[in-house]
């Protein structure tokens, strides 16, 4: 085991045992999505605030798995105070992320995503070698993006 692999295992266990932006947020004005993995069970409800093309504000309630719980506690304080467009490139970042496993191997130019630019949310990358836990992974972003659509709408 590498001391990188150990840096990762180290940085999803932390988030999963003091998840960050833990709560519930009032409504209104906050926006409330939720998320159900059916296969394993993991539930994620997020609730966002957004003025003025920001997202002011986040929280992550449910349950779940480690992955699931590390990786919603990842996100929210990856997007708060970001704008709209930044966390709508940082949805479509990880969601590559997770799903660079199924690039056609005879492609000439397989998908790179920049680990750098992730900041902790590449200790996630491991994920990928496990296809069955992917949908742990990218079950909070998917409901995000869900809440910023309905938001927008």
């Amino acid at each position: 085991m590498s001391n990188l692999d150990d840096l990762y295992r180290e940085i999803i266990l932390d988030h999963y045992r003091s998840p960050r932006n833990r709560g519930e947020l009032a409504t209104p004005p906050a926006c409330r999505a939720e998320g159900f993995n059916p296969l394993c069970g993991d539930e994620i409800t997020v609730f966002i605030q957004v003025e003025n093309d920001v997202l002011v504000d986040i929280k992550i309630s449910g349950h779940g798995c480690s992955i699931s719980q590390s990786s919603a506690s990842l996100m929210s304080a990856a997007v708060k105070g970001k704008t709209l467009d930044q966390v709508h490139q940082a949805i479509a970042t990880f969601k590559q992320l997770m799903t660079v496993h199924e690039a056609n191997i005879d492609d000439p130019e397989p998908v790179a995503v920049d680990i750098r630019a992730l900041g902790e949310l590449a200790a996630l990358q491991g994920v990928v070698k496990f296809p069955v836990r992917i949908k742990c992974a990218i079950l909070a972003w998917n409901t995000l993006d869900q809440g910023l659509q309905d938001f927008v709408s």
